[in-house]
């Protein structure tokens, strides 16, 4: 079994699309929400039905994204069941994994040819390597 494969079956959770990520951000934003805060935020930005969130928020929980706690007949909370850095770290993972083999110097690489890095995250990126230096260095 692969790392992908035994990170995929450990979290069990499908890929989230483009759109679905975006309601999971909001998600993740509010801790707790329902579909009408969902939609008035991502309605600010652009033209989207709340039917449309509904039926996608819906989705997500029957796909074990989301969860919900009703308060009265109609009126459902929802929030995430996995935290957004798991997510985020699990797709970081699986595009090393796939684009480019396993190689995380890979994706470094691509991001500082394609898109570039400014001054403050070349700082900050820095400092990360120096602290994740600081943590292998046996005791």
């Amino acid at each position: 079994m692969t790392k992908r494969t035994a990170r995929r079956s450990a979290k069990g959770l499908p890929p989230l699309s483009d759109a679905q990520m975006e309601i999971m951000d909001v998600v993740w934003d509010q801790e707790e929400t329902t579909v009408g805060e969902v939609w008035r935020q991502l309605a600010a930005k652009r033209s989207i039905a709340r039917n449309t969130v509904q039926t996608v928020m819906v989705r997500l929980e029957g796909r074990g994204w989301l969860r919900h706690r009703a308060e009265g007949p109609k009126k459902f909370f929802y929030s995430a069941v996995v935290g957004r850095t798991r997510t985020v770290r699990g797709m970081v993972d699986s595009l090393v994994d796939v684009a480019f083999k396993g190689s995380a110097d890979g994706l470094v690489m691509a991001l500082l040819q394609g898109r570039g890095v400014s001054e403050e995250e070349i700082g900050r990126i820095r400092e990360m390597i120096h602290e994740a230096e600081r943590e292998e260095k046996p005791k």
